[in-house]
């Protein structure tokens, strides 16, 4: 696949995700495989879901934040992808986080966002193509 592919949190999730190892698999393979980016508010999102969900360590917390970190391309979350969120909130009908990660996709200039949690093939803004990578 061609382009940056901008992963959403859920994707990085399933990477230390024991219990569901197909999904894992599929994750580890997707980031390898494309030139990915995260945003701040993906590593944000990871570092809470493992430390409150998985009941992980902060120093593992801490360590699989940089191992994304260091796998994929970071951009920072700014008022202005803020305000891109509320617009694209209000046209698609996302809830204003799920708005703020294509935000900071379409300010990324990424081509693919890779999630599960929206609507697989949408197209947003004529640029941003959502994709479930576990979409068989």
């Amino acid at each position: 696949m061609s382009g940056k592919t901008f992963l959403d949190t859920n994707i990085a999730v399933y990477l230390y995700s024991g219990d569901e190892p197909e999904k894992r698999g599929v994750a580890l393979a997707f980031i390898e495989q494309n030139n990915s980016v995260v945003s701040t508010q993906v590593l944000s999102e990871l570092a809470n879901t493992l430390s409150r969900k998985f009941s992980l360590t902060f120093d593992v917390v801490a360590q699989a934040v940089g191992e994304v970190r260091d796998a994929c391309t970071v951009v920072p979350v700014m008022p202005d992808t803020i305000e891109q969120a509320l617009a694209l909130a209000q046209k698609y009908r996302y809830s204003y986080y799920d708005s703020l990660i294509l935000a900071a996709a379409l300010a990324a200039g990424c081509e693919t966002l890779a999630t599960e949690d929206m609507q697989h093939g949408q197209v947003i803004e004529g640029v941003l193509t959502i994709r479930n990578p576990f979409k068989k």
